[in-house]
């Protein structure tokens, strides 16, 4: 093939580039423009290459060669700046536009004039390049898509196509990902027309290279044929847009929000952005001042909001490595670290960042929100005629109006006359259920310091305050708006710390304020009745009736002294002491929301954590609660504070624990404690046994119920004592002293699998279940293991899939099969284990230190040793066969996972049958099962 021939000089009419011209500079760059891209040297190396190579094919190899340089060159430049600025978004974002920009123009210069020169062109030969979405924005991140729209006069040409096909493969070759059309004018006009898309993307074009002429037409047609007299339409198809996002991508104040999509994100930004050019053809968001859509305050918001949100983005892409938008655990620390986050006040860097971008995402919220809702008044169709003769207007009290179906402020001055209105606003909204509109929002925002103490030492706004979540049955509604407002915080200024405030885990799935208004809404819909099947217990103790005042102020305030270095429980009921009085309770009130705050944690930790059929545990839980009122109410908050935790967080198997504590606490309390000892309880399951299996014989019956000690016949219900008489019986019936019993039934109450086994009693049997669980892929929630007076051993294990849900029954036979085989030694667990006892790599940002006490008081005849460390699928195991090898005799496990953090709970005695009292027996035990822990950590690390 000949050397590619050299561009030929084009009709003045019809002028074409003869060289490489910089790429335009729209503003400041993070790094001088030439170390970015410098448009001469590469024009230089390109015309050199030119000259010595063979063919189109090396050449257009060459060019590749030369640009993928500058493109690495470009990009460690920018990337360097941007470590050193790790919050300059603006000149990141226009850098890698300027860089890109400079690899699209020579491309198209390389395929138009060098390898696919024209001498004359006609008419329809001729291209303009045209950048669209984000990258005609001119906002890029480091791995954001290059959007290309390749627009021709006429049907595409031969030439045109073969300059568009060479500049594709060069694009490609620098691993670019590249979006591309190639459209006519009438093309772009009519696929506009149809698909709101292709409309929004073509709404930022940006002409790039090229025919000019061509590119100008385009805008003008745009404008005029496309654009002008469709604000309704695009403004409504956007708003649709918006909802189905937010609907997809969930609540603002999920933990691993995604930058881009999620609400409050980068795409809510762009969306009133898009409305606003739309509507009003502007350039920048700056212009929205003089239209009278935004105040200068509010434009200062945007623009910190928006800087700190690309900030986020484009870390998160240089951390990754690719277009990277959701801001998973493991990434917000890499995150945090980049941008230069320290710890602080007892909480971590990454929950400093964290809080931040929370409350930047409220930010966005709130101006999308009175942005688009004043558009949407101001664009608003005239309702039909008759509809607006008939339909009711809202009646609202004097000085309030309706705007547009909103609840607005009549006259401003007057409002803002008493203080106290800032609260009726609120009351007034849910009292017509209507929602505020934005002129009345952005009031009460301006004027938050009128919330002064004064105001809140006010008996009305006491009042109103509190009927705000007593008194209209929707108490969320108010609590969100008033939170987003930043109006919660002036009335009640504790509550400004937790506000957006990240506990970095994997067990809350929001923050803390939203997780506090979360657990108020599940309080008020089992007000409503909307729980009664979910929540049979919960439902009938407010049926009864409890003080809903006491209960509300408790549920607001019960976390209010989180992130902060003392216990959050007794620092927060201090805290709860002062607020209480200020909300208008009286004394006896207050010192209930004082201990309920207090005392928030405990029945979910007596419950999760101990074993309930152990009277101590419940003789020390109704000693604690002292009376049924306090126990009521604090089992309310409990299921309350569990549900508002996360969407997936309660289930049966909590419901079931707490349910047995509340029904023998209440029986304990009302009836003495003396109900609660075990020789009682013992006689009543063995008399339930015998009537429950009448077809056996007496003398059957009679070894049955005396080979079992008393722990036994408490710690079990009956189907289960039925279960392990059956499967003993099989035993000796069998006659073989190596045989076993395995049965795993679903116990739907519980939400998990009832695993039960039977054998000969012999050293490690526990352990060595507890392995043959884990390899199969269960997680133990529960685990009970009685040894018989005639040298058996029966171990009930309560085991849940991965996903928390008991599993399938279809997979029953082989989970056993798999169990048997482990239990014979033809499986060996602790080497199986090393495979698939991993951490996930998002998993690993999470430290979990490690905690081990010794309780001697809370069991008559055991030692309760509490193991609460980082979670793992082998931890069980690991345990269990270290305490074993220490010839510890496990009686009950107690199994309570948070995320990523476990508590497990061993109630043990010695070889002997005596609890360890002894300290130094205590910190050997201790040492051996750190290290146990220490060891599993580093391999599941591996």
């Amino acid at each position: 093939m000949t050397l590619p021939h050299k561009a030929s000089p084009v009709p003045v009419s019809d002028p074409a580039p003869a060289v490489l011209t910089e790429p335009m500079l729209t503003g400041e760059l993070i790094c001088p423009p030439e170390r970015i891209f410098d448009a001469a040297a590469v024009h230089a190396r390109i015309a050199s290459a030119a000259e010595t190579c063979a063919d189109n094919a090396a050449l257009r190899g060459q060019v590749v060669s030369i640009l993928r340089d500058v493109q690495k060159s470009g990009r460690t430049a920018i990337a360097e700046a941007f470590a050193a600025q790790p919050f300059a978004a603006r000149p990141l974002t226009r850098a890698y536009t300027y860089l890109t920009d400079g690899l699209v123009r020579t491309v198209l210069y390389v395929a138009g004039e060098i390898l696919h020169p024209l001498a004359n062109p006609t008419q329809g030969e001729r291209i303009a390049v045209i950048a669209v979405g984000g990258y005609g924005r001119g906002e890029m991140a480091p791995a954001s898509d290059v959007d290309l729209l390749f627009l021709t006069p006429y049907k595409i040409t031969a030439w045109a196509e073969s300059v568009i096909e060479s500049m594709l493969y060069m694009l490609w070759d620098l691993r670019l990902k590249v979006g591309h059309s190639s459209r006519t004018i009438k093309d772009c006009l009519r696929l506009g027309g149809d698909d709101f898309t292709i409309r929004t993307a073509m709404l930022e074009h940006r002409f790039l290279a090229g025919h000019e002429p061509l590119a100008e037409e385009l805008d003008e047609r745009l404008k005029s044929e496309l654009f002008k007299g469709s604000g309704q339409e695009f403004i409504e198809a956007k708003l649709q847009e918006r909802e189905t996002r937010h609907r997809k991508q969930g609540e603002r104040y999920m933990v691993e929000p995604n930058v881009k999509e999620g609400k409050g994100g980068l795409r809510d930004l762009q969306s009133l952005y898009w409305i606003a050019k739309y509507l009003y053809g502007v350039q920048d968001v700056a212009e929205l001042v003089p239209l009278g859509l935004f105040t200068r305050e509010e434009f200062d918001t945007f623009v910190q909001a928006e800087d700190f949100l690309w900030a986020v983005r484009s870390h998160l892409h240089l951390v990754t490595g690719r277009a990277s938008e959701q801001l998973s655990f493991d990434l917000q620390v890499e995150v945090a670290d980049r941008m230069g986050y320290e710890d602080r006040a007892g909480r971590r860097a990454v929950e400093v960042f964290m809080q931040k971008y929370f409350r930047e995402a409220t930010r966005v919220g709130e101006l999308t929100r009175i942005f688009l809702t004043k558009l949407e008044a101001a664009h608003m169709k005239g309702a039909p005629l008759l509809e607006r003769i008939f339909r009711r207007r809202p009646r609202v009290k004097p000085g309030y109006r309706v705007v547009h179906g909103r609840l607005d402020v009549a006259d401003p001055a007057k409002f803002l006359a008493d203080k106290v209105n800032l609260l009726r606003l609120f009351e007034e909204g849910l009292r017509t259920g209507m929602l505020i509109h934005p002129d009345a929002m952005r009031l009460v925002t301006a004027n938050l310091d009128l919330i002064d103490d004064d105001m809140r030492a006010d008996k009305e706004a006491q009042r109103i305050f509190l009927d705000l979540m007593l008194k209209h049955g929707n108490p969320e509604r108010a609590l969100r708006r008033m939170n987003e407002l930043g109006v919660l915080s002036a009335f009640l200024p504790e509550f400004e710390h937790i506000v957006a405030m990240m506990q970095f885990n994997m067990y809350h799935s929001y923050t803390v304020d939203e997780h506090t208004i979360q657990c108020i809404v599940n309080l008020a819909q089992i007000e409503r009745g909307e729980l009664i099947e979910e929540l049979p217990l919960a439902s009938s103790i407010l049926d009864r009736g409890v003080n809903r005042k006491v209960l509300y102020v408790a549920l607001l305030l019960h976390d209010i002294a989180k992130g902060r270095p003392e216990d959050h429980s007794i620092l927060g009921a201090k805290i709860a002491r002062k607020v209480a009085p200020r909300l208008g309770l009286n004394k006896s009130d207050a010192e209930t929301v004082e201990w309920l705050v207090r005392y928030h944690l405990l029945m979910s930790d007596m419950a999760q954590k101990r074993d309930i059929s152990d009277p101590r545990t419940v003789r020390d839980f109704a000693k604690a609660v002292t009376t049924v009122k306090q126990l009521d109410l604090l089992t309310v908050l409990t299921v309350c504070d569990i549900r508002g935790v996360g969407p997936n967080t309660w289930n049966n198997w909590k419901a079931t624990l707490l349910r047995a504590l509340h029904a023998e606490t209440k029986r304990a309390l009302e009836t003495g404690m003396e109900d609660l000892n075990r020789a009682n309880r013992g006689a009543e399951a063995k008399k339930a046994l015998r009537e429950a299996m009448e077809n056996w014989s007496k003398a059957d019956l009679k070894t049955e119920t005396g080979r079992h000690y008393d722990p036994y016949w408490q710690g079990l219900n009956l189907s289960t004592h039925i279960e392990f008489a059956e499967m003993l019986q099989a035993l000796e019936h069998s006659g073989d002293p190596g045989a076993m019993e395995i049965r795993l039934h679903p116990d739907v109450d519980r939400d998990a699998t009832r695993a039960c086994f039977a054998m000969a009693d012999h050293p490690g049997i526990f352990a060595r279940i507890a392995g043959a669980l884990a390899l199969v892929g269960a997680n133990v929630v529960d685990a009970r293991s009685y040894t018989t007076k005639d040298g058996y051993v029966t171990d009930a294990f309560w085991i849940q899939d991965a996903e928390g849900h008991p599993f399938e029954a279809s997979r029953l036979p082989r989970l056993t099969k798999m169990i048997h085989k482990t239990l014979k030694g033809e499986v060996v667990a602790r080497e199986a284990l090393k495979s698939r006892d991993k951490i996930k790599k998002r998993e690993k940002a999470f430290n979990v230190p490690t905690h081990i006490t010794f309780d001697n008081d809370g069991s008559e005849i055991y030692t309760i040793i509490e193991v609460d460390t980082r979670d793992r699928p082998g931890l069980l195991y690991d345990l269990t066969r270290t305490l074993a090898a220490a010839n510890v005799y496990i009686a009950n496990a107690v199994i309570a996972t948070y995320g990523e953090q476990v508590v497990d709970t061993f109630y043990v005695k010695d070889m002997f049958g005596l609890k360890y009292h002894s300290e130094s027996k205590q910190r050997g035990l201790e040492a051996k099962l750190r290290k146990a822990i220490t060891e599993g950590a580093e391999r599941a690390a591996s």
